[in-house]
């Protein structure tokens, strides 16, 4: 039996709540209130100190037992921005499409998975793990609710991830693995002085120079079947302002490295920590997750089957773009992402159109139809 939600509606009213990183409070109240009446046990905890938190976290779960199905999201966003046509958090509709910040990433796709939970479910656990910390560090946010899992033994089979993956239209692309990242920070120290006396100073930004040429030319890896090649990009250049004729006393470089599951972030920071200290200079790293890839299998199925079902197209199994929270739940078992057309997301006037929302939810009912073994996904939507 279907539900009563509306997913258009679910995910107007999540928008309408600003929940900028970290996110705690309101928001997680609307998506409680739409989760109890399913028959959910709702349980929300917060984590971390400013600035990075508190951070929100929510678990929702219903039945017992196996099969246990998983689905993760998270409420917050990315801070609006200057240059919106209206408020973006008052989520309006124009032209067919929900504009709001969130309406991309991910609030609607969160609506279309509640609004595709079946009234009841003969067997089986299903859960949502949804966070408030995807779009900042990520320090509190689903790690947390991985220790908050595994302390009361808890092991989904698999997990669906709802970010929004599609390309060009909805269902074209479904992420199976996603690359590691790593940023890097080099400083090469200096000493300060008048340009007309060189020999009384020391001029970082030479030593720095080559630093960047020589890992402009590193050769990571040529990529394999599933992944890419690894890929190193300087994201910042910079010294103290100064005067025309004053040598700098330090230089700064930043860069990111986006990389397949042929390399490992600590062997990469390694490298680079090598050639910098070659000048002089020395790294200091963060790695925001390790390359991950889930194997064929059952999740793979269930979406690639809803989505042939019930909008017929045949996606691409893909390992591109950003990082995911995948990252850290590949740790508990197969995760797949799938989730809306990605064209506005993080955008000004960021939107989904209705029908989108409302087809992603009819993919998410057979997904969920299927995994439990029922027959007759729901096409309310």
């Amino acid at each position: 039996m279907p539900n009563l939600i509306d997913p258009v509606e679910l995910a107007e009213a999540l928008i309408a709540v600003p929940s900028v990183t970290p996110a705690t409070g309101a928001v997680f109240d609307v998506l409680e209130q739409a989760l109890k009446p399913l028959g959910f046990t709702v349980h929300r905890f917060l984590r971390g100190d400013a600035p990075d938190g508190p951070v929100e976290n929510l678990v929702a779960m219903r039945g017992e037992g196996a099969p246990h199905f998983g689905f993760a999201g998270h409420l917050d966003v990315v801070p609006s921005g200057e240059g919106w046509s209206g408020d973006p958090f008052v989520p309006r509709i124009e032209d067919g499409r929900m504009i709001g910040r969130g309406a991309n990433d991910m609030k609607s796709a969160i609506a279309a998975f509640v609004a595709a939970i079946p009234q009841e479910q003969a067997q089986g656990t299903l859960s949502l793990l949804i966070t408030g910390d995807e779009e900042g560090p990520g320090a509190h946010g689903t790690v947390a609710i991985i220790d908050w899992l595994q302390e009361r033994g808890i092991a989904p089979d698999c997990i669906l991830i709802g970010e929004p993956t599609s390309e060009t239209v909805l269902g074209d692309t479904v992420k199976i693995g996603r690359r590691g990242s790593v940023n890097m920070w080099i400083e090469v120290p200096g000493v300060q002085g008048h340009v007309a006396y060189p020999h009384k100073a020391s001029n970082p930004i030479p030593a720095l120079a080559r630093i960047v040429s020589t890992l402009e030319d590193w050769h990571l890896d040529d990529g394999n079947d599933a992944f890419p090649p690894s890929n190193l990009e300087f994201t910042e250049i910079a010294v103290p302002a100064g005067a025309a004729n004053v040598i700098p006393g330090a230089a700064h470089a930043r860069l990111n490295i986006r990389f397949n599951n042929l390399q490992r972030g600590a062997d990469l920071v390694a490298h680079v920590t090598e050639v910098a200290e070659r000048e002089g200079g020395t790294v200091r790293a963060l790695i925001s997750g390790e390359a991950f890839l889930t194997p064929p299998g059952l999740l793979f199925d269930l979406v690639v089957f809803a989505i042939r079902e019930e909008v017929g197209v045949e996606p691409v199994l893909s390992t591109g773009g950003g990082t995911s929270d995948g990252r850290f739940l590949i740790k508990l078992c197969p995760v797949v992402d799938f989730g809306l057309p990605n064209a506005t997301m993080h955008k000004l006037d960021e939107s989904a159109p209705l029908e989108d929302i409302r087809a992603l939810s009819r993919i998410y009912s057979r997904v969920i139809a299927k995994a439990f073994g029922s027959k007759n996904p729901s096409s309310r939507t």
